[in-house]
């Protein structure tokens, strides 16, 4: 049975947690910010947790797991 490949935009955009669970960077900070207001921009600092429906379909796309 040949290896199985890893999507490699997966290996750059997510991190797996202790617990299983996917974190990603959140969409809409890299430019135009100043159409946003301060709240926006706050709250979508850092990093967010991805939801469970999605989680499986990434960890399909990583079938060996992510570092």
């Amino acid at each position: 049975m040949p290896k199985l490949k890893t999507k490699s935009g997966v290996k750059k955009r997510f991190k797996l947690t202790a617990t299983g669970l996917l974190k990603h960077g959140v969409a809409g900070k890299r430019h135009r910010l100043a159409h946003h207001n301060g709240k926006y921009i706050r709250q979508n600092r850092g990093t967010k947790l991805l939801s469970k429906a999605d989680t499986a379909a990434v960890k399909a796309w990583a079938p060996y797991g992510l570092r």
